[in-house]
């Protein structure tokens, strides 16, 4: 059995953290070659899924559109699922990586509001966009390993991230630049820089928040 490590999110907050952005690239990168062929495999599958809007029919593109959003908020869980189940040393299948439409609703909510509200404060001003941004970078991951609803998980990673808003600003941007890489690669190396990027961002989480041992996670055993 899994010995839970979850740290108080409370005391987190009070008492700061650091933040090692070559621990968590290490790690990620640990995590991601237990399952290469999973975390690529289902990255394809994301990645056909968001180019609906440009395969389909000019007519049928809005439906394109509407699609990602509705499946990208389950689809990014099912990595921090698969990620997290590697982390406690499970066994994984690659159904694992669908366990996020278990928790449609909140996973979906959770993605739409986030992109609404770092839309929104981006149009208004770049700098409060990429503040959100960066500071719900937990959201997702908080659902799935503390079964919050979507507006505490929110929460709860904007006040998380905000203690050490700069320098986990600074990992985000090292993901961006990574991914950003994977595109220039004819978008072919996004299959390995996606799940790598999410799987560096597990590692964080862990390092930073534990996991707890009541998560989806074990609902899913």
């Amino acid at each position: 059995m899994y010995s839970d490590d979850a740290r108080s999110i409370p005391d987190v907050i009070q008492t700061g953290y650091s933040v090692d952005i070559g621990k968590y690239l290490g790690e990620g990168w640990e995590i991601f070659k237990k399952n290469i062929g999973g975390f690529v495999g289902f990255a394809a599958i994301v990645l056909l899924l968001s180019s609906l809007a440009a395969i389909l029919p000019e007519k049928a593109r809005p439906l394109g559109n509407i699609a990602s959003i509705v499946l990208a908020g389950p689809l990014n869980a099912g990595l921090f699922i698969v990620a997290f189940k590697l982390i406690k040393q499970r066994s994984t299948t690659f159904s694992d990586f669908f366990l996020g439409f278990n928790n449609f609703l909140q996973f979906f909510i959770a993605n739409l509001l986030v992109s609404i509200l770092v839309g929104i404060a981006s149009l208004l001003l770049l700098l409060p966009g990429i503040y959100l941004g960066v500071a719900y970078s937990f959201t997702t991951a908080l659902i799935v390993d503390r079964k919050f609803d979507f507006w505490e998980a929110m929460e709860t990673s904007r006040k998380v991230i905000s203690k050490r808003w700069f320098p986990f600003f600074g990992f985000v941007l090292v993901l961006v630049l990574i991914n950003i890489v994977g595109a220039l690669l004819f978008f072919v190396g996004l299959l390995f820089t996606i799940p790598l990027t999410m799987c560096a961002i597990a590692a964080a989480y862990q390092d930073i928040l534990g996991l707890s041992a009541t998560s989806m996670i074990e609902d899913a055993v």
